[in-house]
């Protein structure tokens, strides 16, 4: 019986929620299967991730091979290699506690990459709601000194209409005294 370490689809549409099980491989997607392994949620970010280490590491070297989707999840969590590093023990290329020392070394960059990743997303969260508030505190100004001029436009138009009665009176001298330039230029020729 070929084994495969899958995805069990659960959750609501568009809100996915999986769980990684080993299963036959003949067997469908949401069925039967042998062992459940844990659990994915790609909901959060980043993706929740839950397995039990152990188990899982036996049913990889039992020979169960991993979709895409779980071989990657597996990776991420170090499954694949620790099954690597065991090889090379197996092999004589490294002894136990090198392997140990560097699956360990291996799992604390992986920490720190994680941990960096959220505190990423701490701070770009923060930045956005600081420049939404700041956004939102410019647009009430904005929308404060509108209506306040919408309030108080009756001395603004008697300003205006003095100015725009100077205007035309202005513009009527300057009329009249451009044709009688014209004529003494006319009568000098």
């Amino acid at each position: 019986m070929a084994t495969k370490i899958r995805l069990q689809r659960f959750g609501k549409k568009g809100k996915p929620f999986f769980h990684v099980v080993v299963a036959d491989s003949r067997a469908p997607r949401d069925g039967k299967f042998i062992e459940r392994l844990g659990s994915y949620n790609p909901n959060t970010n980043p993706a929740t991730i839950e397995i039990n280490f152990e188990k899982t590491l036996a049913w990889v070297n039992k020979g169960a091979e991993p979709t895409d989707t779980a071989r990657a999840i597996l990776s991420y969590k170090g499954v694949l290699y620790k099954k690597h590093l065991e090889g090379g023990v197996k092999k004589g290329a490294l002894t136990q506690e090198q392997a140990d020392e560097k699956f360990t070394a291996w799992l604390d960059a992986k920490a720190g990459k994680i941990s960096g990743k959220t505190e990423g997303l701490a701070t770009s969260k923060a930045d956005a709601r600081k420049a939404a508030l700041a956004a939102e505190a410019k647009k009430k100004e904005d929308r404060a000194a509108a209506i306040a001029a919408k309030n108080a436009p009756v001395a603004e138009e008697v300003v205006e209409e003095e100015a725009t009665e100077e205007a035309p009176a202005v513009e009527a001298e300057a009329a009249t005294e451009a044709p009688a330039a014209e004529t003494k230029e006319e009568g000098a020729e």
